[in-house]
């Protein structure tokens, strides 16, 4: 009888679960996420997730090679989420520079585009370790370059791009590091005000009304769960 696995660690998501395979790669993923947010990455464990899970640590081989394997999983996942979805929405078209920080905005309200609980969790190891501070150094850079190219590309002069997008950057982490647990109508209430803050620019009534239907909408799905 033939009793080799049918999961194997190089495309485990390409076979069907069997036999006494009860999670998948991203199951183990997922859940070192949660802990890395909530515990720290002292608790992110190979012991203490399988524990969580009801399942052998046995079956986290069959994905990850190590408990390193998995960190930098959630590094690499980390910058595919948080740090891409900064650019591409510091990229995303736009016909003014107050609807182009609008886009930017859409990552505060949309945890599905940055999740902010997840940047924090990262910049606490960050502390801890040399090379994820690098990684979060490399990264805070990359997520400048492009805030700074957003202004650019409405005529701000170079240095003034600088500023700006520094401004805006450090502003967002420092509101969210606070958490001011303010009200979401007296938030959006200032969104006119932050945007000619960050822009120098009156924004057109309609850009408002735009951003402020979108956040309502992510808001109302997280006060529904």
């Amino acid at each position: 009888m033939n009793t080799k696995p049918i999961l194997h660690r190089d495309d485990p998501e390409a076979e069907p679960l069997v036999g006494n395979i009860k999670v998948t790669r991203d199951d183990w993923l997922n859940l070192a996420m949660d802990v890395l947010i909530s515990d720290g990455v002292e608790q992110v464990k190979v012991m203490n997730l399988a524990e969580r899970m009801a399942v052998s640590r046995s079956s986290f081989y069959w994905y990850f090679k190590s408990r390193q394997d998995l960190l930098d999983a959630l590094l690499a996942k980390w910058q595919a989420t948080n740090t891409a979805a900064l650019i591409a929405q510091a990229e995303a078209p736009a016909r003014t520079i107050t609807a182009a920080v609008c886009n930017v905005h859409r990552c505060v309200v949309n945890t599905d585009l940055f999740d902010t609980a997840l940047d924090f969790a990262v910049r606490d190891w960050a502390r801890r370790e040399g090379k994820v501070r690098r990684m979060l150094d490399q990264s805070d850079a990359r997520r400048l370059a492009a805030l700074r190219a957003m202004f650019a590309r409405f005529g701000y002069e170079e240095l003034e791009s600088e500023t700006r997008a520094r401004v805006l950057y450090y502003m967002q982490i420092g509101y969210d590091l606070a958490q001011l647990n303010e009200p979401q109508d007296i938030r959006l209430s200032l969104v006119p005000q932050y945007l000619f803050v960050f822009t120098g620019v009156e924004p057109l009534p309609e850009e408002v009304e735009e951003f402020a239907a979108y956040a309502s909408s992510f808001w109302e799905e997280e006060d529904q769960t």
